[in-house]
């Protein structure tokens, strides 16, 4: 299995091991591997202007330049680094940017998690 294909599987588990809470939370959620590999619940999706969590993950690349306003990019970055290189938490103000134009102020509770030896950033988002 190539490493791009480990990843994806991983993701995959993982989005079946947290599927109650992703469906269950009044929080738009996603989990942060890399830029290839996230996912997201239906509210994070429709929070950005994307009618499923599906549209949303198989958007690849940068990630930041793709959903996140400039000025909030730095911010987001540095709590993440924060969380893999700590493995503290942060909640930060981030601005995401809608699909149709336009951005949305948010903040955001970013933790490190661990799932099958892999370090990832489960991140909460609020309006």
């Amino acid at each position: 299995m190539s490493h791009e294909e480990h990843h994806g599987e991983l993701l995959k588990n993982l989005a079946k091991e947290y599927k109650d809470i992703f469906e269950s939370s009044g929080q738009a959620i996603y989990v942060y591997l890399d830029d290839n590999h996230f996912v997201c619940n239906k509210k994070f999706a429709s929070l950005i202007g994307h009618a499923s969590s599906k549209e949303v993950e198989e958007m690849k690349g940068d990630f930041l330049g793709s959903f996140v306003t400039e000025e909030s990019q730095n911010n987001l970055s540095s709590a993440y680094q924060k969380a893999i290189e700590k493995f503290e938490g942060s909640a930060v103000k981030i601005s995401w940017k809608k699909k149709g134009g336009g951005s949305v102020s948010t903040t955001v509770i970013l933790v490190p998690i661990s799932y099958e030896g892999h370090l990832l950033a489960l991140h909460f988002i609020s309006e």
